[in-house]
């Protein structure tokens, strides 16, 4: 990985309302915005903007399941690393 790389997702993770979306996705698996929105009791406009700056990170993934889209944490090893260190 490279550092740009690396920068763009310390960056991410940094916000404290990215990190709690972060949680929530370790936990429940796969989330929508609205979901999100209620879990963390932000705005649904907040999360989504969230949500974009995590997917340009390559944080999270998305997947289309009938009129939702989905989010869920991008499954790559390091990224499962580098979550496990910030859980503990």
């Amino acid at each position: 990985m490279e550092d740009k790389d690396l920068i763009k997702i310390l960056k991410a993770v940094a916000n404290e309302n990215r990190f709690i979306i972060l949680k929530c996705l370790c936990k429940s698996k796969e989330l929508s915005v609205g979901d999100l929105a209620e879990m963390t009791k932000s705005p649904f406009r907040s999360v989504s903007s969230d949500i974009s700056v995590l997917r340009k990170a390559n944080l999270v993934q998305t997947r289309n399941h009938c009129s939702n889209r989905l989010y869920s944490i991008n499954n790559s090893s390091f990224l499962k690393g580098l979550f496990q260190y910030f859980l503990e």
